[in-house]
């Protein structure tokens, strides 16, 4: 495969504001043209995000959880429904346009994970309490309830939605079939905890962030580890591939993301940071990256939730 290489240098960031508290997660939708983000202020926000970025972002704010929205999805099969894991323990799914809450479901525990199944059907939460629950979406009742007696950091589909991954406080992935939940691979991945994970979008490799500051690189046809990126010194908190699959983002406390090419493993470009990183994620069309984190006012020490969004052309 031909590398498209991308004028790094030439291209800067937006900022976007809105929140009254730390941004903890954005998410794009399947086209690329919506980014949504959760707040510790208890909100979620949607806004329009016009891939050449000349326009302003019009944003609408979704009330209605009483704790963070920790993390959240869209939906892979519909561009205007997005889904918000909260600490209120509560689920719930909205429409994007509206800004309403059509469906709510009240789960065990405090919510830090959220993930969609490829096909839109189900949706996979994970709490504090390291319960695992599935969701089918349409009725938006539990359809599995499974608690793991270890650490459970972020969860995953592979693309074909057979496999399921949980990276885990032991430095392990564990590989899970698809709906049986049956496990079917322990992969010791990393020396300290596996923090978060990330599926190609061609299908072909997954990463994984970990405490012992690397990002791994696996081959999901054989489950073996293809390469490490080592730029960072801190825990891996988050990363993200590109759309085509080319580049991967990496990012922690460390006050830089790092982007780096999938194939050879060297580092590409670095984004600065003021703060710890908590969200990177890619457009799914465009070579936009979106990230958040932990941002302060200097001057009055204050969060300063935001987000902003790496990729844009000196206009």
């Amino acid at each position: 495969m031909e590398e498209t290489t991308i004028p790094f240098k030439s291209l800067h960031s937006r900022e976007y504001q809105g929140h009254k508290k730390k941004v903890h997660s954005v998410a794009w939708n399947s086209n690329g043209t919506k980014l949504a983000s959760g707040s510790v202020d208890q909100t979620a926000r949607i806004w329009n995000i016009e891939p050449h970025g000349h326009s302003k972002a019009k944003d609408l704010e979704l009330k209605g959880h009483t704790d963070s929205v920790d993390q959240l999805c869209w939906d892979p099969k519909h561009s205007d429904l997005v889904a918000t894991a909260s600490g209120d323990k509560s689920v719930r799914l909205w429409d994007a346009r509206s800004g309403k809450c059509t469906q709510q479901a009240e789960l065990s525990g405090e919510n830090i994970n959220i993930t969609y199944k490829p096909d839109g059907t189900h949706v996979a939460v994970g709490n504090r309490d390291d319960e695992l629950t599935i969701l089918d979406v349409r009725k938006f009742k539990p359809l599995h309830r499974r608690k793991f007696n270890y650490e459970v950091n972020e969860i995953a589909w592979n693309m074909a939605g057979d496999f399921f991954f949980l990276t885990t406080g032991l430095g392990t992935v564990e590989v899970l079939s698809y709906p049986s939940l049956k496990p079917l691979d322990t992969l010791t991945a990393h020396t300290a905890g596996c923090y978060c994970i990330a599926i190609d979008p061609k299908g072909r490799y997954f990463a994984v962030g970990s405490a012992d500051s690397l990002v791994s690189l696996w081959d999901i046809s054989d489950m073996l580890c293809l390469r490490t990126f080592t730029k960072l010194e801190w825990p891996v908190r988050t990363i993200s591939f590109n759309y085509s699959g080319e580049y991967i983002a990496s990012a922690s406390e460390d006050l830089f993301i790092d982007i780096a090419n999938v194939q050879t493993g060297r580092t590409v470009h670095q984004i600065p940071c003021r703060a710890a990183m908590n969200s990177v994620e890619w457009n799914p069309k465009y070579n936009l990256l979106a990230y958040a984190g932990d941002d302060k006012n200097p001057k009055y020490n204050t969060d300063e939730g935001v987000f902003r969004i790496f990729g844009f052309e000196s206009s």
